[in-house]
């Protein structure tokens, strides 16, 4: 898929629109930035210390975007006035195929943008293209998975319709704790 995508998600009464968008080399500072956080670095398989590590990383969501596996999205606000856009978080729809029935995604938000509504909206942007884009090609489940020990990725998933699934056991080094494995089933219709 080289076409460019962006999604939207609308505002709240109490939060700004977003855009998500494919991530770009330009946004190496934010990259690096984030991955200074504790809470994103906890959740994520790469490290990120420099900007040589940062555009690694985006490189890797370049190639899978040219690949059609891995479709990661830089996740901007909308601010209601004329205050620049600025990246909050990221979202990612992994491991598609074609004919393969299940797909993973994943997510991060900033410090100062968690509660207010990011990652939900985010997820269900995401969810919603997924379904519309890759339903067709044998896409039936959407699988998130996270650490036990974050209770917010828990209520992200239940309120975008992530089923709890089941606990899966830690398999260190990428996952040094047990963690939660939500589904959304593609109902027929």
């Amino acid at each position: 898929m080289n076409a460019p995508v962006i999604l939207n998600a609308p505002a709240t009464p109490t939060a700004p629109a977003l855009v998500l968008r494919p991530w770009s080399t330009q946004d190496v500072a934010a990259v690096v930035e984030a991955f200074q956080d504790p809470g994103v670095r906890r959740g994520a398989s790469a490290r990120i210390d420099d900007e040589a590590d940062g555009l690694r990383w985006l490189r890797m969501q370049e190639r899978g975007w040219e690949a059609g596996d891995r479709f990661g999205f830089a996740v901007l606000d909308v601010p209601r006035d004329d205050t620049p856009r600025r990246i909050v978080g990221n979202v990612v729809l992994r491991e598609v195929a074609s004919g393969k029935p299940s797909a993973e995604v994943g997510y991060w938000t900033l410090p100062w943008a968690r509660g207010q509504g990011v990652a939900p909206r985010a997820l269900e942007a995401l969810t919603t293209w997924s379904l519309d884009t890759f339903r067709a090609d044998g896409l039936e489940r959407i699988e998130l998975l996270h650490q036990l020990d974050n209770p917010a990725s828990c209520r992200v998933a239940e309120k975008c319709g992530y089923e709890f699934d089941r606990i899966l056991p830690s398999a260190p080094p990428s996952y040094p704790l047990d963690g939660h494995l939500h589904v959304l089933r593609v109902t027929a219709g």
